[in-house]
């Protein structure tokens, strides 16, 4: 009898009850999405908003489990549960079939499974597990090398698979990192670098080296001291900046997919490409702005009911909210993922442990760039790289991978009192 109260003990209801919310919300979305007059049962599971009952009740089961482990099993096993995980992906690699130009989904009799969804997990723990172990510091170089390392392994396995999008997910791990000592500096540079590809693209590498030399020149003039040193280090940062200004033709066309470069070239505004790459945006803002302030009601969308925005049940699934429930709904919608990211960041920094701390920033920097990623490509605001909107978007692999993100660090927080460091 106490084994069954511990398991509950200490739970946070407040982040269980926003989970529950955010996926019942995501199931009636998917069900507007795919509304079927000859299927009008949200529970019929020929059509995929009845499938996605069958994948929430798995999801419910896993999170039970979840909570029924013991909290140490988590740091105790996460270097194995990170290794299994990459053992995964690279057989993904070789077994996958391909599906949309992606080698990412592995068939497990009638269900495929999304391996590079239950990474995020995996590489939170890894990534909590180094970073919490005694002696360890960000100052370090060698700490800075193999913390990189953790998050750029499954970036490269998934980049391997073709699945830019979820590949890039892994960069919200920098921000973890930060939150425990990293230099903003870097995070500047990254910000700089991928300002600079922006504007490389947009006015040419040989515009932008002139304009760095002048700054660079600029800086150096109006610093208060002159200095030897002040000046080799301005010019190894102008060398960087241009050797990456110059990087920046390669990369864009040996590096990225040809549908890529499109995508990315519609969103800067140097092409334009309507009927083609910039379709699904087009009638992505159409639908959404029709939705007007209160929207047309549910099951009342036309763009959707009508099919004109392509993948709406799963990465374009926010059509669905802006078209029937409006500016307000997609407000309130933005408001309780805001208040999940919040709660967690709230949940983190109470832990006593470092390993907890680190998790938890891990989860909540995950789901801020899914948020902001996805919602911001569904109005043209980034370029569309395919990942879903958590709880929301179609998918097993998704939903189960959210929850066990979620509810590791349920379990972490409620096992919080147990633990010393």
């Amino acid at each position: 009898m106490r084994r069954e109260q511990g398991i509950f003990a200490n739970i946070d209801w407040a982040l269980v009850a926003l989970y529950g919310g955010l996926v019942v919300l995501g199931w009636l979305n998917i069900y507007a999405a795919v509304f079927d007059e000859e299927h009008r049962s949200i529970f019929d599971t020929t059509q995929r908003y009845g499938a996605q009952v069958i994948w929430i009740s798995v999801s419910l089961f896993v999170a039970f489990i979840i909570l029924l482990i013991d909290g140490k099993f988590y740091s105790t096993f996460a270097w194995p549960i990170y290794m299994l995980n990459m053992a995964l992906l690279i057989v993904v690699i070789f077994l996958a079939r391909d599906v949309s130009g992606a080698r990412a989904w592995l068939d497990i009799g009638p269900f495929k499974l999304q391996p590079s969804e239950f990474s995020k997990s995996a590489t939170a723990l890894a990534m909590a597990f180094y970073l919490s172990t005694l002696g360890i510091r960000l100052e370090a170089l060698r700490t800075k090398l193999v913390a990189s390392a953790i998050m750029v392994l499954p970036m490269i396995l998934i980049l391997l698979q073709k699945d830019t999008g979820s590949a890039l997910v892994f960069s919200a791990f920098t921000l973890v990192m930060y939150r425990e000592g990293l230099s903003g500096n870097f995070l500047l540079f990254g910000l700089a670098v991928a300002v600079l590809f922006i504007l490389t693209l947009l006015f040419g590498p040989g515009t932008m080296a002139i304009v760095l030399c002048v700054v660079a020149a600029g800086v150096f003039v109006f610093q208060r001291k002159k200095s030897l040193r002040n000046f080799i280090l301005i010019g190894v940062a102008l060398a960087v900046l241009v050797g990456v200004v110059f990087s920046v033709d390669y990369t864009f066309n040996n590096v990225l997919e040809p549908h890529q470069r499109i995508r990315i070239s519609v969103m800067l505004g140097t092409e334009d490409d309507p009927h083609g790459a910039g379709y699904n945006v087009n009638q992505s803002k159409i639908a959404i702005g029709s939705g007007g302030l209160v929207g047309k009601g549910f099951l009342q969308g036309t763009q959707t009911k009508y099919n004109f925005v392509p993948e709406q049940a799963t990465d374009f699934i926010f059509c669905t909210v802006g078209e029937e429930w409006g500016f307000l709904g997609s407000v309130v919608i933005i408001g309780l993922f805001t208040l999940l990211i919040v709660r967690v960041f709230f949940i983190a920094e109470r832990q006593r442990s470092a390993f907890s701390r680190i998790y938890g920033y891990g989860v909540g920097c995950v789901f801020l760039f899914h948020l902001a990623v996805n919602i911001g490509m569904t109005i043209g605001l980034m370029p569309v790289i395919g990942i879903p909107l958590p709880f929301f978007s179609y998918g097993g692999s998704s939903l189960i991978g959210f929850t066990m993100l979620l509810f590791i660090l349920i379990k972490l927080d409620a096992y919080r009192m147990q633990q010393l460091r």
